[in-house]
């Protein structure tokens, strides 16, 4: 079985995931753009994975959406998102940029991209930079 570990950005939270992903999805729906704040999000998905607190749990806030099935996990601290269990814990759904493994998964598919965001176009035409230009 696979382990996966991963913080959010502070490194308050620290955790352990026990499994293998299923699927990773960049999701561009209106919610994945706000609870981000950019043009999707990217989430593994591992059904029957466990996941472990190694630190930090108290920290774990998690926002469900009123009348949807919309919910994400964020540090209390620096609101990194975090992950949960989803569907009545039939799914552990994992923001990718929170792990510091690294993933032999690539993204699976894209997700509500009739919402996805104007200006979400040809961005490998945009100018690429190793660091912040000068």
């Amino acid at each position: 079985m696979t382990k996966h570990t991963g913080s959010c950005l502070c490194g308050e939270v620290t955790f352990e995931i026990e499994g293998d992903f299923e699927a990773l999805y960049l999701c561009h729906c209106s919610r994945c753009q706000k609870g981000t704040g950019s043009a999707h999000a990217a989430n593994l998905f591992a059904p029957g994975a466990t996941l472990n607190w190694l630190s930090g749990e108290t920290l774990v806030k998690t926002f469900q959406l009123k009348d949807t099935r919309h919910q994400r996990s964020f540090c209390g601290s620096c609101g990194s998102p975090l992950p949960n269990l989803q569907a009545d814990g039939k799914w552990l759904v994992v923001p990718a940029g929170s792990l510091e493994s690294t993933l032999e998964i690539t993204p699976s598919a894209h997700l509500f991209t009739g919402s996805k965001a104007s200006w979400d176009e040809d961005l490998h035409k945009v100018p690429s930079f190793e660091k912040l230009p000068t």
